[in-house]
C-alpha cells in the first residue's frame, strides 16, 4: 500500500522559495518604511530647532530694536529741566476759583526763593503720572513760578514719569505710553521736555477714556517745537521706552532714591530737598512758602559754622604775699 501526500519534492521546494521571496519583499518594504520615518523625524527635528532659533533671534532682535531701552539722559529715572522756554502762556493759567488758598495766607505777600551766591539751588523733584488729575492741578498752578525759579537758577527741577494709572484708560495703557513718550522727548530733544511735559498735563484726557494714541502723542511733540520730529515719532510710535517706564515705576514704588525711606504711593509726589510737599496742590503760594522754607533751612545749614574748641584760660599761679 502506498501513500500519496499530493506534493512532490520539487513542488514543496517551490513553495518554500515563494514564501522566502515574499518574506524578503516584506522585509524590504519594512526597512524602507523605517528609513522614511527616520528621515521624516530628522526633518521635523531640524525644523523644530530652526523654529526655536528663529524665536530666540526674534526676541533678541526685538529687545535690541528698541523695546527695552534705557533713556540716555535719565538720572535716577528722572529728567532734569534744562530749558523752560516754549511753554505757551495759557498753559500756566488756572481758574482762580478752583485755587484753595491756605487760611491766613496772602498770595501777594508770599516771597519767592531767589538765587544766592552762597547757597545751592533748591532741588525740586516731581513724580508725575500724566493721567493724574492732581499732577495736572499742581503743574498748572505752579508752572509760572517754576519757570522763574529755574530761569534764575534758584531751583533745579526734574520730572520722573511713572505709570501708576495704567489700568485707567480702557485698556490702552495711556499712562504707560505717555510716560514713555515723555522719556523719548527728554532723550532726543531735552530743550522741549518742559514744554512737552506741561502740554501733556494741560491737555490731559479724562480718566477711564482711551487717551491719546501714539500718533497723537508724537503730534504733540512736534507741536511744541521738537527739532527732529521724525526721530521722536519713531521713538514714541515704536514704544522704545515703554519697558523702561514700567520698570522705573516699580523702582519708585520700591523706594525713592536719596530719601529717608520714602516710597511712591500716589502721584504727584513733589520732593523739595528730599522732603515731600504735603500742602494743597492748587495753592501756588503755599508751595512757594514751602520751597522758601526749604531754601532757608539749606542756607542756614550751610552757613552755620562748626564751633571750634578753644583752649581753657590759664589759671594764674598764686604768689606769696610780700613780707
Amino acid at each position: 500500500m502506498s501513500t500519496d501526500s499530493g506534493d512532490t519534492p520539487s513542488s514543496a521546494t517551490d513553495r518554500r522559495e515563494a514564501v522566502r521571496e515574499k518574506a524578503q519583499r516584506v522585509h524590504v518594504r519594512q526597512s524602507r518604511a523605517r528609513i522614511a520615518r527616520r528621515i521624516s523625524l530628522g526633518v521635523l527635528a531640524t525644523a523644530a530647532v530652526a523654529a526655536v532659533a528663529t524665536v530666540v533671534v526674534w526676541s533678541v532682535t526685538s529687545t535690541m530694536g528698541g523695546r527695552d531701552l534705557t533713556p540716555s539722559t535719565a538720572s535716577s529715572d528722572g529728567f532734569a529741566v534744562s530749558d523752560v522756554t516754549g511753554v505757551a502762556a495759557d498753559q500756566g493759567a488756572i481758574d482762580e476759583s478752583a485755587v484753595e488758598a491756605t487760611p491766613g495766607s496772602d498770595k501777594a505777600a508770599t516771597p519767592a526763593p531767589t538765587a544766592s551766591p552762597t547757597a545751592a539751588p533748591v532741588d525740586i523733584r516731581v513724580y508725575v503720572d500724566y493721567l493724574s488729575p492732581g499732577a495736572r492741578e499742581w503743574q498748572l498752578a505752579n508752572v509760572d513760578q517754576l519757570t522763574t525759579w529755574v530761569d534764575q537758577g534758584a531751583a533745579t527741577l526734574s520730572y520722573h514719569p511713572v505709570s501708576m494709572l495704567t489700568a485707567k484708560s480702557n485698556g490702552t495703557k495711556y499712562s504707560l505710553r505717555a510716560a514713555a513718550a515723555a522719556a523719548c522727548v527728554a532723550t532726543h530733544d531735552e530743550s522741549v521736555f518742559f514744554a512737552y511735559n506741561t502740554e501733556l498735563l494741560t491737555r490731559q484726557p479724562a480718566m477711564d477714556t482711551d487717551g491719546f494714541s501714539d500718533v497723537e502723542l508724537a503730534d504733540l511733540a512736534q507741536a511744541v517745537g521738537a527739532s527732529d520730529p521724525e526721530k521722536l515719532r519713531s521713538c514714541i510710535e515704536d514704544g522704545d521706552f515703554v519697558e523702561w517706564a514700567k520698570d522705573a515705576t516699580e523702582r519708585a514704588i520700591a523706594g525713592i532714591p536719596d530719601t529717608d525711606g520714602l516710597e511712591l504711593t500716589g502721584t504727584p509726589m513733589i520732593l523739595v530737598n528730599g522732603q515731600p510737599y504735603m500742602g494743597a496742590l492748587s495753592d501756588a503760594a503755599e508751595f512757594s512758602q514751602f520751597v522758601l522754607t526749604s531754601a532757608s533751612d539749606a542756607f542756614y545749614t550751610e552757613q552755620t559754622p562748626t564751633p571750634t574748641p578753644t583752649a581753657p584760660a590759664e589759671t594764674p599761679t598764686p604768689t606769696a604775699p610780700a613780707e
